[in-house]
């Protein structure tokens, strides 16, 4: 019920409907009256429409990073991605239910003249979990948008394997020494890299590893990135590495983050004026290199993968090495 009162800067109306108030102050009496019985009207229709129609797409972005993302390893960077959406081409304020499959496809081909199709998949990727958890838990659309449109064409795997003259030249720009303890950073991402080389683990897996998670015969990751534990064996050459790096970190064994890591990776990689390579190309190198000693199971049960087909993806020999094979 409305309720319009005089005061002493003009007419102040005030509405209560289905436990919700407002109130604002008009100049007349006549705009007192028709913005309480506009107003009544839409809480009325906000109580009863759908709720699709109640909740903005940008809404959705921001539910979806304070309930969603914490659940997720990446939290950060998705929530970074997720609060950039929002300076993209997208109907941000628009009702989520009335957002279409056109919407969709003009964010990608906006996106697309800015960024590679490998960027635009990941944010598509993202922008589709958001729909899908609207449809799914909140019940806010009937259907996800991302589905129905064509998607940029998967970009192909990296197939770069670092060769051992590169290796070598990065340990000396990083001040690789052969015996003694470590006694600089750039000898900790010297010994990183050798470990990397010779177990396949990832930059994340290797800067969170313990000490306590570290055996004689292997090392134990509690959490990867599919999400499932793994014990990663180490060789003879692996379980040096670790000894020359025990007294750097009382608790980590790199005593890194994975940012410095991958930081400090391209700086050495610069100084030694070398290009087209990654930290996470060693584990290409260290699959490469594996799957020369064991078999395809026993490669994918050291690497964490559940399909064998995700071998190829890492396993990258020279024409040449095949070659050799066959002789």
């Amino acid at each position: 019920m409305a309720s319009i009162s005089k005061m002493a800067k003009g007419w102040r109306a005030q509405v209560k409907v289905l436990g919700v108030r407002d109130s604002r102050v008009f100049t007349t009496r006549r705009e007192a009256v028709q913005w309480a019985a506009l107003r009544e009207g839409e809480i009325r229709h906000a109580a009863t429409a759908p709720l699709g129609e109640q909740y903005t797409l940008r809404q959705a972005l921001r539910r979806y990073a304070d309930e969603v993302s914490p659940t997720k390893r990446g939290t950060r960077w998705e929530k970074i991605r997720l609060t950039a959406f929002e300076g993209y081409c997208l109907p941000l304020d628009l009702p989520i239910a009335q957002v279409t499959t056109q919407h969709i496809a003009n964010f990608r081909d906006a996106r697309g003249a800015v960024v590679g199709p490998a960027s635009v998949l990941r944010e598509l990727t993202l922008l589709s979990s958001v729909f899908q958890t609207a449809q799914l838990e909140w019940g806010w659309v009937q259907a996800n948008p991302c589905r129905d449109i064509r998607k940029p064409p998967a970009p192909r795997h990296r197939e770069r394997v670092i060769a051992w003259w590169e290796v070598r030249r990065m340990l000396r720009t990083m001040g690789y020494q052969r015996t003694g303890r470590v006694s600089s950073t750039g000898q900790a991402v010297a010994l990183c890299m050798l470990l990397a080389l010779r177990t396949g683990m990832r930059a994340g897996e290797l800067c969170g590893l313990t000490w306590g998670r570290v055996f004689d015969q292997h090392v134990h990751l509690p959490q990867t990135k599919n999400g499932k534990p793994r014990d990663v064996p180490l060789s003879a050459r692996a379980r040096r590495v670790l000894a020359r790096l025990r007294g750097w970190d009382d608790v980590l064994v790199l005593g890194l983050k994975t940012a410095s890591l991958d930081a400090l990776f391209r700086k050495y990689r610069a100084r030694a004026g070398l290009d087209g390579f990654t930290f996470h190309d060693t584990r290409h190198t260290a699959a490469t290199m594996l799957s020369r000693k064991v078999d395809v199971l026993t490669l994918c049960k050291i690497f964490g993968w559940s399909q064998t087909t995700q071998a190829l993806t890492y396993y990258n020999p020279k024409a040449s090495t095949l070659a050799a094979m066959l002789d």
